[in-house]
């Protein structure tokens, strides 16, 4: 891998990261439903600006209510649980949470999709589940029914960037392909009308719009922009690049900076969990990732958060 390509996978890592302190910024102000669905508003937007810009041509050759639908699955059930999750999780957790998204893949493969269970991912699966037990028991955060919620919301989460990879190859690599960027656009407006109505019924119960101050507004352009839009802008690109699993090693990268951030920026503590809960996935991801042919994630953005 050539040093450049490493910068663009460390600064994707960065970006993904972030995310999980601008959740923790907005969130608890603006409420999980609102907060997801401003976030996929925004990124659908700066997406289209950015295909006006690049002069993509719009051709969906069809396929429309997929990507839509793929959206859904991809973006808007997660986003929604990584809101919740922000609530009581600090982002550190979260961050290394997502990190299971290869394992969920792997699952999710060899119960609906006739996926070959090797060695390998048997034993990647069973170290992620230790690493989850050793952060969420350990760590710096009480271990209580609000942190196990948290865990469980990041954990649906990765299991539908796992099942959304699959669905990708069935739904549109498999019926001709489609341009990158115009499945991670329509996919974002997809996740926005899915969220208009649980967003419209949050507000209706109880307005936090006017709670939120400069501060919540500027991580809510940040997750929207550059976390989701410019994220997914970048590994498409990388992909094309490097080839779909060599980008996966941007799992690796998320957690480390996602802890930093939170520890920067909030204040998050650090333990010695963080390093032993994250060591326990990143050997399971490596297990997972190790045999190149066996992987099947790679359509759908491993693990943005």
């Amino acid at each position: 891998m050539k040093p450049t390509d490493l910068l663009r996978l460390l600064s994707l890592a960065a970006i993904w990261g972030a995310s999980f302190l601008f959740l923790r910024i907005g969130a608890p102000v603006l409420g999980p439903f609102t907060t997801a669905f401003l976030r996929v508003l925004i990124g659908a937007l700066t997406l289209l600006a950015c295909l006006a810009l690049m002069r993509v041509r719009w051709d969906m050759r069809g396929k429309w209510r997929a990507v839509m639908a793929l959206g859904v699955i991809n973006s808007g059930i997660p986003f929604v649980m990584y809101a919740f999750a922000a609530l009581w999780l600090p982002a550190g957790y979260s961050a290394v949470f997502n990190a299971m998204t290869p394992l969920m893949g792997v699952l999710i493969g060899a119960v609906g999709f006739g996926e070959r269970l090797t060695l390998n991912k048997a034993g990647g699966v069973v170290l992620g589940v230790a690493g989850v037990a050793v952060l969420t028991r350990t760590g710096p955060v009480a271990f209580t029914p609000q942190v196990l919620l948290g865990a469980a919301a990041c954990l649906v989460a990765t299991a539908c960037y796992g099942l959304a990879g699959f669905l990708a190859r069935r739904w549109i690599t498999a019926q001709g392909g489609l341009d990158s960027r115009l499945v991670a656009t329509g996919s974002m407006f997809g996740a926005a009308l899915f969220l208009l109505p649980f967003c419209a019924a949050a507000l209706w119960r109880e307005n936090t719009l006017p709670a939120a101050g400069p501060g919540v507004w500027l991580a809510m352009l940040g997750v929207g922009m550059f976390c989701t839009a410019i994220a997914y802008i970048l590994y498409y690109r990388l992909i094309a690049d490097l080839g779909p699993v060599r980008s996966l090693t941007v799992t690796f990268l998320i957690p480390p900076f996602g802890i930093v951030w939170g520890a920067l920026f909030l204040h998050e503590q650090l333990s010695w969990a963080h390093a032993a809960g994250g060591a326990l996935i990143g050997v399971a991801v490596w297990l997972v990732l190790r045999p190149a042919p066996a992987v099947a994630v790679a359509p759908a953005v491993p693990g943005r958060p």
